[in-house]
This record gives structure tokens, C-alpha cells and sequence, in this order.
């Protein structure tokens, strides 16, 4: 039994093994073989019960500006028809901050600092909570992730030209919000004892 996070992932690693060689190897096997395979099927289970665990995934994105005012887009390999801000997936006891400079880090080759979260994004079709920060560029060469971006860049956006750039509505509009933020509060914290790991308020400069 194999169990997949969401029908996304297993419609792209499906496509994936479909067309490899072993996969066509395979099926040409099976033609030879006949009737000897009396039944092939795949099922999906799904929970059962009140004890199920929420199906949502949280990500993080970064709106990240250069000292020329330009912003740092990529293009995402499974997106290829937009460009986009930088970000991924939160991954276990993994804190927001520390994801979104990891995920930009990994995506671009950028070293950041974040000024505060801009927008909280919601696609419910998918399960997914998206979380916005808004930082500056620090150091780091540009560079694309293997198997991940195809395209690293600043580039100047306004109002009026960003969605030349960035084509999906959803991508636009966490843009457009960073673009004159007005942040929110955010803190990352452990409990037994209480430790408070990373805070961002508008009343706080913190360098990360």
C-alpha cells in the first residue's frame, strides 16, 4: 500500500513512471504473457472515523526585492506558463520563517531577509494555506534548481506590467498585496517551557 499526499502528486509520478522504459518494458511483458494476469487495478483509500488527521498543506512564498527595487521571480518546471515568487512547501517542525529562506535559498541560490508576512492565501480546491513574506535580497548567485525552476531573475514589476509576468490570478494577487504591504504580526514558538523562536511585527526590526 502506498498512500500519496494529495491526487496532484500521484497524477505527476504516475505520468512519471508511464513513461519510462521500465514501464514500457513492463506492459509489453504483460501482452506477451496473456491470460496468465487474470486482474490488474489500483484502489484509493481514503480515512475513516473522526480520529482522521486534516488534509491541508501549508507553503510559504517570499515577495524579495534587490536595491534596484526589482523582484526575484522564477518558473516553476510544473508551471512553466507564469512566473512566480519563490517559495514551497513547509516541511515537519520546520518553522515559516525558517521554510520560506530555505525554499528560496534551494529555488534561486538567494540569501534573504524577510521584513514581514503580507498575505495569508487560502486555495481550498487543494487544501493549500499559502503564507506571504516580504524581504530584501542579501547575497547569493542566481541560479536555477535541477528539476525544480528553469528560470531565475529580477525583473522591475508596477502595477500595470506584473501580469505580463505572472499570468495565474491566484500568483497576481499575492504580488500585488506585497507589492504596498501592510504587515501582520507573526511568532514561532515552543512550548514546556515556553521559547519563542522567531518573531516579525511591524514594531519589531529583528535581522534573520
Amino acid at each position: 500500500m502506498w498512500a500519496y499526499n494529495n491526487m496532484e502528486e500521484y497524477e505527476r509520478i504516475e505520468a512519471n513512471i508511464r513513461a519510462s522504459d521500465l514501464h514500457k518494458m513492463g506492459q509489453k511483458k504483460r501482452k506477451e504473457l496473456g491470460d496468465i494476469i487474470i486482474d490488474s487495478r489500483q484502489e484509493f483509500l481514503t480515512s475513516t472515523g473522526n480520529d482522521q488527521y486534516p488534509k491541508h498543506i501549508v507553503s510559504v512564498s517570499g515577495y524579495i526585492t534587490n536595491d534596484q527595487g526589482e523582484v526575484l521571480l522564477v518558473r516553476n518546471m510544473d508551471r512553466a506558463d507564469t512566473m512566480e515568487i519563490p517559495g514551497g512547501q513547509v516541511e515537519e517542525e520546520e518553522s515559516l520563517l525558517e521554510a520560506v529562506h530555505r525554499e528560496i535559498k534551494e529555488e534561486t541560490g538567494a540569501i534573504v531577509q524577510m521584513d514581514g508576512i503580507t498575505g495569508i492565501y487560502q486555495n481550498v480546491t487543494k487544501g493549500i494555506i499559502n503564507i506571504v513574506f516580504r524581504g530584501k535580497y542579501i547575497s547569493g548567485d542566481l541560479r536555477t534548481q535541477e528539476e525544480e525552476t528553469t528560470e531565475v531573475c529580477f525583473r522591475k514589476l508596477t502595477a500595470t506590467n506584473t501580469s505580463q509576468y505572472i499570468t495565474r490570478e491566484h500568483f497576481l494577487d499575492r504580488v500585488l498585496d506585497a507589492m504596498h504591504p501592510t504587515y501582520i504580526p507573526y511568532e514561532a514558538f515552543e512550548i514546556r517551557p515556553h521559547h519563542i523562536l522567531h518573531q516579525l511585527r511591524p514594531s519589531i526590526k529583528q535581522e534573520q
